[in-house]
């Protein structure tokens, strides 16, 4: 498996959710490149974003076919191959921070009969912590299929020494919610802050299409869900019912995204349209 951000996001999809992390991650904007380690790098897509944001990494995955695909592409980094469940082995201290993009939860799962999860993230966290320097940031986007491996993540953590939690992005959506664990070694005043907590600046789904009213319309195409039986609300057709009050929440939304070929509001707007006349 590659345990990167290769094996579960789109492209465009995984460069958004990197950006996310070194946000989080919140390095000093003094220019200084840092030392960063990225845990299940996979084939380099991650490590390429941070040589573009000016810093050096090292990255670790158990995969060795993925950690081939990134020496033939020549990233910048370095790698080593290894099962972040048997503990990260590099030298204490030496790093400034640490990302991680959708590996970590696999810790949680017993893909051996010999693996035990609780031991394999006690192991994890425990070498994490070592190597990180004091006052360092780990971010480690996760995918948990449950409450009780987001509880198993953030309880393992804690208990090696590590403050900070668990920020939820985009709570209220089944889509563009996204799970990081943000940790920090040592005291700290940093709070990470979550996106789209009120729901107000929730982003678009990727197969979404907005009727904008007054001949107005945005495609917004990517993969394509099955649907399984009529959505709530629905029509004969299917077609899940767009009130009002949604079309001007999205139309407010796009605004404030730029968008200017946004139709105006009027009594018109969502109104139901006859098919002839």
């Amino acid at each position: 498996w590659d345990h990167g951000c290769n094996a579960l996001l789109l492209p465009h999809v995984a460069a958004a959710v990197l950006q996310r992390a070194l946000e989080l991650l919140a390095l000093p904007p003094d220019g200084t490149p840092r030392l960063l380690l990225d845990i299940g790098c996979g084939s380099g897509l991650s490590g390429e974003a941070l040589t573009d944001a000016g810093h050096a990494w090292l990255g670790l995955d158990i995969s060795a076919a993925m950690l081939d695909v990134a020496v033939e592409r020549e990233v910048e980094g370095d790698v080593l191959l290894g099962d972040m469940g048997q503990g990260v082995p590099l030298r204490q201290g030496c790093f400034d921070g640490a990302i991680s993009i959708s590996a970590v939860q696999w810790l949680c799962n017993a893909d051996r009969s010999s693996h035990q999860p609780r031991k394999r993230l006690k192991a994890f966290f425990e070498s994490l912590y070592r190597c990180l320097a004091r006052g360092a940031r780990a971010v480690l986007q996760v995918y948990p299929e449950n409450s009780t491996q987001a509880e198993m993540m953030v309880a393992a953590a804690m208990k090696v020494g590590f403050s900070g939690g668990l920020v939820v992005d985009y709570p209220h959506s089944t889509r563009a919610k996204k799970f990081f664990l943000v940790l920090m070694v040592g005291p700290s005043s940093y709070v990470p802050q979550a996106k789209g907590a009120d729901g107000a600046d929730e982003p678009m789904s990727e197969d979404e299409v907005v009727d904008m009213g007054d001949g107005g319309q945005v495609r917004v195409e990517g993969r394509q869900r099955k649907k399984h039986g009529k959505p709530k609300g629905s029509g004969k057709s299917g077609a899940q019912l767009k009130t009002k009050g949604w079309v001007l929440k999205k139309k407010a939304q796009m605004r404030g995204k730029g968008y200017t070929a946004i139709p105006v509001d009027t009594k018109y707007t969502a109104r139901k349209r006859k098919k002839g006349f």
